[in-house]
């Protein structure tokens, strides 16, 4: 993986289409992601070198104008998120678990990365706004009080941000969770 993960949250398909396209134009990056997610956004997700994701960015925003939505560059991405955003993170079993709830897909990304550089936890997944309304979740699982301090510290930068929908702490969670969440 390369050093740094950008992405545009487009209020408009059509639009996040083109922007995407302006993207891998302006700099040399890798696209991870470009698709439409619910309720009829876009977003595009790169990775590369922390210069050419900030000027892949400021390129994508100037074609975005007034349909950006949300953005973040993460210059030193833990390497735990971007399996958790392929639900390929394997965790054998489930301790506590923390449910972090965006109200954008860039915010829940930047929630999981601030998570998981808090404190000693697992990040599960990420998931994306499909199916949910444009909202983004984040599901973290270690023991009680990493879990919590890595919950607080990123709830208090989404909130921060205006994206914060929603946070719970499940203790003890049920051993068939896992399955059910998965």
């Amino acid at each position: 993986m390369k050093a740094a993960i950008g992405m545009l949250e487009i209020k408009s398909i059509a639009r996040g289409i083109v922007v995407a396209d302006e993207m891998l134009k302006a700099a040399n990056v890798e696209l991870l992601q470009s698709m439409p997610v619910c309720p009829g956004k876009y977003i595009i997700l790169i990775s590369g070198d922390v210069g050419a994701v900030n000027s892949a960015l400021r390129a994508g925003k100037a074609k975005a104008s007034d349909q950006l939505i949300d953005e973040f560059v993460l210059p030193n991405v833990h390497r735990a998120v971007l399996p958790a955003l392929s639900g390929t993170t394997n965790i054998d079993k489930l301790r506590s678990l923390g449910i972090i709830e965006t109200f954008t897909v860039a915010s829940g990304i930047v929630a999981a990365d601030i998570a998981v550089k808090t404190a000693n936890v697992d990040l599960l997944e990420v998931r994306l706004a499909r199916g949910m309304g444009g909202k983004s979740f984040v599901l973290i699982t270690g023991e009680v009080s990493a879990v919590q301090a890595s919950v607080k510290s990123a709830v208090a930068q989404i909130k921060e941000d205006g994206a914060y929908a929603g946070v719970e702490f499940i203790a003890s969670p049920h051993k068939d969770l896992l399955t059910a969440i998965n």
